[in-house]
């Protein structure tokens, strides 16, 4: 497990998705580990899943550097799409969602079977949990691998906090850290938030990060 001073993942504007900046944790171990483990699969099909800003990108690029891969986003993925990936042993479906072709979905899926081909798919839910019509398709969608990131605990966001305030040249004491993580929801999308807003709230007031504006960026 890498220490506290390197990064899961940074919110800046500019994603950074090298693999040595993975904060593994046990919330994104299993999902980690199997992209580490490829091509030992026990299916074809891996789908990650997890809120939105917990990591799920930085995976998908980590595997696409590593084992090479086609990325494209899911709701773009059509006839021609499937013809580029067979140069292709990998693909990455990225933000899939019900708002696809499911009968071509369901093409694909049979393709990586009898291919020996391997899908990584990124989701906010399990895709066997999602609402399609097709059958057929339904029964593929339970038929993979689920690998969720959950919600981050208290050393995770330590590390979230510390690496994007150390980016950001901000020097904080460990006192604060620990208050916000106290405080803070169990959500990458409210640290995400927090960290910008306090940002924000300290440039604005030119003062250095204390209790006050910490609270202030918290609304406690």
């Amino acid at each position: 497990m890498t220490d506290l001073n390197q990064m899961l993942l940074k919110f800046d504007l500019k994603q950074n998705y090298k693999s040595e900046d993975f904060y593994v944790n046990k919330s994104n171990f299993f999902a980690y580990s199997l992209i580490e483990k490829w091509p030992k699969w026990e299916k074809n099909i891996l789908n990650i899943f997890g809120e939105k800003y917990c990591g799920k990108s930085h995976l998908a690029n980590i595997f696409k550097k590593k084992h090479g891969a086609f990325k494209i986003q899911a709701n773009e993925f059509e006839s021609k799409s499937l013809k580029e990936f067979k140069i292709f042993e990998n693909l990455i479906l990225d933000d899939f969602n019900e708002n696809i072709d499911e009968k071509l979905m369901y093409t694909l899926f049979n393709v990586a079977d009898q291919d020996n081909k391997y899908i990584l798919i990124n989701s906010l839910t399990p895709i066997s949990q999602m609402n399609f019509e097709l059958k057929d398709f339904i029964s593929r969608t339970k038929n993979c691998i689920f690998a969720e990131i959950q919600k981050p605990n208290d050393e995770l966001i330590f590390a979230i906090l510390l690496k994007n305030f150390s980016d950001r040249q901000i020097s904080i004491e460990k006192k604060l850290i620990d208050f916000i993580i106290k405080h803070i929801d169990r959500s990458y999308g409210k640290i995400c938030e927090f960290i910008y807003k306090i940002d924000e709230i300290s440039l604005k007031k030119k003062k250095s990060i204390d209790f006050k504006i910490i609270k202030e960026a918290l609304k406690v």
